[in-house]
């Protein structure tokens, strides 16, 4: 069962989505919370498998209550996937340095939103190579920070290499089908990665590819 925690001021965005997921004989609804603060103790308190989160709200904003959420080690196991009303932009750029796994428009199709919740639940990143694009072209080619330097020196030659597909918008599958590796091998060398690189998820994987330099942008 995908216990799912709910986030955002407008009760009737909040309705429909409960309506849909508890339809679903996969998906449990286990609460509601109307800003990021409340969110933030509701999380501690049900260990959701997924949050859908509103990234502007009073009191606390998605952002702050993502980081929070993140930077708890007893929540590791909680996937954060932000809604948003205007597609990709500063605020979701922002969401995903905080933690979260993705990010939904909340314009988003029934079934779409059931796929994305059970893709959450498992720990991928709803990051489509599109998205990749776009979040390199607009935001990571901004000034490379340093911070992950000695951390990138200790992953091995497959593993950067596995982290760079990761970067490009591959799935396991594509990985492993370009490195002629088993699925199963390549979840495990991303995984490796991410406990070396000290990230959360796929989406914090990309990110911290390109802002360190392991992955460039391609010039235009």
């Amino acid at each position: 069962m995908i216990r799912v925690l709910l986030v955002d001021d407008q009760p009737l965005l909040r309705g429909g989505f409960r309506a849909l997921l508890a339809a679903e004989d996969d998906i449990e609804v286990v609460g509601e919370a109307a800003d990021g603060s409340e969110a933030v103790a509701l999380v501690a308190r049900h260990r959701p498998d997924v949050v859908l989160i509103d990234i502007q709200m009073p009191v606390m904003d998605g952002i702050e209550a993502t980081r929070q959420i993140a930077a708890n080690p007893d929540l590791t196991g909680v996937h954060v996937v932000v809604l948003t009303n205007y597609g990709f932009d500063e605020y979701v750029f922002n969401a995903l340095r905080a933690g979260a796994t993705g990010f939904l428009v909340k314009t988003i199709e029934p079934a779409d939103l059931l796929h994305a919740v059970r893709v959450a639940a498992r720990g991928d990143a709803l990051l489509a190579p599109s998205i990749t694009r776009k979040l390199i072209s607009e935001y990571v080619s901004r000034p490379i920070r340093t911070r992950a330097d000695s951390a990138l020196e200790q992953l091995t030659s497959r593993e950067r290499e596995v982290v760079t597909l990761v970067a490009r918008g591959m799935s396991n599958e594509e990985i492993a089908q370009h490195l002629v590796i088993s699925p199963m091998t390549a979840k495990t060398h991303v995984n490796r990665a991410m406990a070396k690189l000290h990230v959360r998820d796929r989406a914090q994987l990309v990110i911290l590819a390109y802002e360190t330099g392991l992955v460039t942008a391609p010039q235009s």
